[in-house]
């Protein structure tokens, strides 16, 4: 096996629901005598047919949950290469931080008083966050990156809308990061594509034929999501602003830059920050996120409200902003998750975030290197967190696509990579080794990878077939996502 196995059970095993471990009369847990007179459910509530509940024993239920979880692949397990995801393992000493009674124990709804601790660690990261991106003042408040993009794109509208009158169109490349054009349509603008020049980068001259004066914006990540650097960001923002417009920044990739630029010195003007992509907390299943917005100084009025503000008297919840777009989140945020990005910023450091981003390059290159042979990069040049390799050449010789590699990939023990993302390119394979992986890591996914390629040529079958040690065999993931049907 060339890598840590995934645990799974045989292909003809299926998995067990805790429904079929239901026997009529089990139980797994037992009330006293009832102390109080029996009350009788008034008929409006009353159910007419019992609930279907399973009845199991407490060892039935331990261990139908504990097999559940030793089928879960995360990044305590193993290799998580998602490119674009930036799935980067969570440093436990974080979440030592965010369970301290201090931070663990208090109500979002206690005076502000008595939360001093807590929300100068609030006041802090946002500090350290508008120093990391250039910006004058950010919001803590939205609980996700795609809310921090809502909430970039309400401020611009409610820019325009007070600088004026309402524009209608925002920009966005065909490298953008895929959640961009969804949050643009429900923000209330039309989104309008940009095309990429043969390098992978924005096609500038097209750019320049697209900007008239209803465009509000462009929202761009910089590095973009093919991995490369916009090397005429400056020339970008210009054109943009020389049209009235505002430049935002998908801070989706803010993990390959920090400390060494910051987008506020690119010319941008709102920016928001992913802080499971940068700053490794928690990410995916569900759970509580955050996706912080930092702005330039004349987009502050504009932020969420209440905004956190410094006196003689201590920290408190500015509620006294005439032009803010509003809440965006109950309460203020979600504050275990941005008490965890405080301790990774903190406990590394300005030098040490900057070697975070110099080591996550230094990753994807070294990958990119060791399989270029049978997956080449798409575009020519240097990438830097993560590159966007192609498998048409393998395609081309053997038939076997990207989705045939990525299943292959599950069986030899290790997580696939994002595949057919970007859509600019053809049999996309996207890449992020992030910088908490060890060399000896990514030289086991390249020779995975290479062994995948070398069974294309002699075994094609065997892909196809693949995955054969999961509980599920190969899943038509087109087809889920367009006819979802839910059976509980």
């Amino acid at each position: 096996m060339i890598g840590a196995p995934i645990r799974t059970r045989g292909p003809d095993a299926g998995i067990a629901t805790i429904m079929d471990r239901s026997v009529p009369g089990r139980r797994a847990f037992g009330f006293p005598a009832l102390d109080v007179p029996k009350a009788a459910v008034p008929p409006a509530y009353a159910r007419g047919t019992a609930p279907r509940l399973p009845e199991v024993a407490e060892i039935d239920l331990v261990r139908h949950y504990t097999g559940l979880s030793q089928r879960n692949y995360g990044l305590d397990t193993g290799f998580y290469p998602l490119g674009s995801c930036t799935m980067k393992y969570n440093p436990k000493v974080a979440e030592e931080v965010a369970a301290l009674p201090g931070f663990r124990r208090i109500h979002p709804l206690q005076p502000d008083a008595t939360v001093q601790g807590t929300l100068e660690v609030l006041w802090r990261l946002e500090e350290a966050l508008c120093a990391l991106t250039g910006m004058a003042r950010a919001t803590l408040q939205p609980p996700a990156g795609a809310c921090g993009e809502m909430t970039g794109l309400l401020m611009m509208r409610a820019y325009h809308e007070d600088h004026g009158g309402a524009r209608t169109k925002v920009l966005i490349p065909d490298s953008a990061h895929g959640t961009n054009p969804a949050s643009v349509r429900l923000a209330g603008f039309e989104a309008v594509g940009v095309p990429s020049d043969t390098r992978g980068l924005v096609d500038v001259d097209a750019l320049e034929n697209l900007v008239d004066d209803q465009v509000a914006g462009l929202m761009l990540t910089n590095p973009n999501t093919l991995g490369l650097f916009e090397e005429e960001i400056e020339r970008i923002t210009e054109i943009v602003h020389g049209v009235g417009g505002l430049v935002y920044y998908d801070g989706a990739n803010l993990n390959a830059i920090m400390g060494h630029c910051r987008p506020g010195d690119m010319g941008f003007d709102i920016v928001h920050i992913n802080t499971h992509k940068t700053f490794a907390t928690p990410h995916g299943g569900g759970g509580p996120g955050a996706g912080p917005v930092g702005v330039v100084e004349r987009l502050v009025p504009y932020l969420p409200a209440p905004v956190l503000a410094r006196t003689d008297a201590g920290f408190v919840w500015d509620r006294d902003r005439p032009r803010s777009i509003g809440r965006l989140h109950g309460y203020n945020g979600n504050i275990g998750v941005l008490v965890r990005a405080y301790a990774y910023v903190f406990a590394h450091g300005a030098d040490g975030l900057k070697s975070v981003s110099e080591l996550a390059a230094l990753n994807a290159n070294y990958l990119a290197s060791l399989i270029r042979e049978d997956f080449p990069l798409a575009y020519a040049g240097r990438p830097m967190h993560e590159f966007v390799a192609t498998a048409k050449p393998l395609k081309d010789e053997t038939d076997i696509r990207a989705m045939d590699v990525a299943k292959r990939l599950i069986d030899l023990g290790y997580h696939p990579s994002t595949v057919y993302f970007p859509l600019v390119v053809e049999e996309a394979m996207m890449v992020e080794p992030t910088e908490t992986e060890t060399k000896a890591t990514l030289e086991g996914y390249a020779a995975a990878l290479r062994r995948a390629a070398a069974e294309a040529r002699t075994d094609p079958d065997l892909l196809r077939s693949a995955p054969m040690t999961t509980p599920v065999r190969r899943l038509d993931e087109a087809r889920a996502a367009r006819h979802l049907k839910l059976r509980w």
